[in-house]
């Protein structure tokens, strides 16, 4: 039997408080009462929809896990192979700019071992990493983009785009009050410079 419509509300709405509560405090930094209070919901009503901290944790990592992999699966191997990767950079650093709790939660969870996630980095993102890493391969081998090694190239675009979510107060900081949103200087400046590093 599936869910009611009382019962997908609740569970949103507990989802949405988790996320608000882990992405700030971390899955150690978090309690079961945070979270309810966060939700305005009693900790045994909160507990009637998940039975853990961790459940909930988890919950809210699988449902993660399918939207982070979204703009790697749509890197398309019959595309323009320099407009495919720039394409990438920006659909990451929009998940930075749109989902900067999401990015923090994830970021987290690797820092911490990924003890909830271990399974599906080994059964889910390197599966797919590995196979656009073989698409990015053959444009290089085929002189299409300049040479490098494709897993590094992934990996430095995580990190580019991500910095902008995970380190945001450090960002902002250091780019002072003048500057209200930092997101399209960073999207023209990482645009450039993939640009230079893939050109032939």
């Amino acid at each position: 039997m599936g869910q009611t419509r009382i019962q997908r509300t609740k569970i949103a709405v507990i989802c949405e408080a988790a996320l608000d509560v882990f992405s700030t405090h971390g899955y150690r930094g978090t309690t079961v009462d945070q979270i309810a209070r966060a939700a305005e919901l009693s900790k045994p009503n909160l507990l009637y929809y998940f039975p853990s901290k961790e459940a909930i944790h988890t919950h809210l990592l699988n449902q993660l896990m399918d939207t982070w992999l979204d703009p790697l699966r749509e890197l398309d191997h019959t595309g323009d192979p320099l407009s495919e990767i720039l394409t990438y950079v920006r659909r990451k650093l929009a998940m930075s700019r749109d989902m900067p709790r999401e990015s923090r939660l994830f970021a987290n969870e690797i820092l911490q071992g990924a003890e909830r996630i271990g399974p599906a980095l080994s059964t889910e993102l390197k599966p797919l990493v590995d196979d656009k890493a073989r698409v990015i391969a053959e444009w290089m081998h085929a002189g299409r983009l300049r040479a490098s090694d494709p897993h590094h190239l992934l990996f430095s675009i995580w990190s580019l785009t991500q910095h902008y979510a995970d380190f945001d107060v450090q960002v902002r900081a250091v780019l002072g009050p003048e500057v209200d949103d930092p997101f399209p200087e960073a999207e023209a400046y990482l645009v450039t410079m993939f640009t230079r590093m893939l050109s032939v």
